[in-house]
């Protein structure tokens, strides 16, 4: 009786183990006016829950350690069941004996296009082309978790971007756009994806890990060494740079980034940031406004 109830206690004080993602899905239907809004309220639980209730991977995790993230659908047609979008997904994480959290992603995949119906349960199977949905969702559900365990430990997601790797490998074959190497100007998910796994890009995983985990964790330990070191780790994208310039992954890194980068070095204890700027000015000019603000 006595281990019965020992047995109950032990069970109800451990740790919960729970789903990587803790996934806010918003989904805008403005321009749809011919359609019933029901179907696009079940399409958004329907999202909602397959990011939330999934296991994406073997991991154990506590509730509290959930992946802060969002994923917004702007839908842009609809037909017989068939849907045009436009699909935003972000990330953060928490910094280090802070209230901030940081951005780690901020990704926009243009003229994605699925099919659903309405009460349709959303399954992940990772070697089967089930719908381009659940691949879109799981795919980034994926680099999400990747890009996130590459900013605590250096090259810390290889395993969850290699599973991203393979939803993008099966679902080339479906004939949707964004999953091979002849849809667009490479700057799609095989693209994405291939650049966070490819050697000549791998200062973008090692960037990630600087900026963040020796960078902004230790800002409350001192903000003058960690703006240096945010600095190093910026200007480790610079090798990208002088062999691929304009890269995709290096537009992702400031798509995420830029703001932040301005901000932090705009204001508290200043560091010498003339490099800093030069730097930033060569390898991201699409952001030149924003380094104006760096003083």
């Amino acid at each position: 009786m006595y281990k019965w109830i020992i047995a109950v206690v032990l069970l109800a004080c451990a740790p919960l183990k729970a789903q990587e993602l803790n996934c806010t899905v918003n989904i805008n239907y403005d321009r749809i006016t011919d359609a019933n809004p029901q179907i696009f309220k079940s399409l958004q639980k329907a999202v909602q829950d397959f990011m939330n209730n999934t296991r994406f991977t073997s991991r154990n995790i506590n509730s509290s350690e959930r992946i802060e993230c969002s994923v917004f659908l702007n839908l842009t047609s609809y037909k017989n069941n068939g849907f045009g979008a436009l699909l935003q997904v972000n990330s953060i994480r928490p910094v280090y004996n802070s209230s901030y959290t940081t951005q780690l992603l901020n990704i926009n995949d243009k003229d994605i296009s699925f099919t659903y119906n309405e009460g349709e349960n959303l399954i992940f199977n990772p070697s089967t082309f089930d719908s381009n949905l659940v691949s879109l969702l799981s795919f980034y559900a994926n680099v999400i978790i990747g890009v996130d365990a590459d900013s605590f430990a250096e090259k810390g997601g290889s395993d969850y971007l290699e599973a991203a790797r393979g939803i993008a490998n099966v679902a080339q074959s479906s004939g949707f756009k964004g999953w091979g190497q002849q849809d667009g100007n490479n700057q799609n998910r095989y693209f994405l994806i291939n650049d966070m796994l490819s050697t000549t890009f791998e200062p973008y995983r090692l960037a990630m890990y600087n900026y963040h985990r020796k960078g902004l964790d230790t800002m409350a330990e001192s903000v003058v060494n960690a703006k240096v070191l945010l600095m190093e780790a910026i200007t480790q994208l610079s090798a990208i740079h002088k062999t691929r310039p304009n890269a995709y992954i290096t537009r992702v890194f400031f798509d995420a980034k830029s703001d932040e980068i301005a901000t932090i070095f705009s204001g508290g204890p200043s560091v010498q940031v003339a490099p800093l700027v030069e730097t930033l000015n060569r390898i991201s000019p699409t952001n030149a406004a924003k380094w104006l603000k760096i003083k």
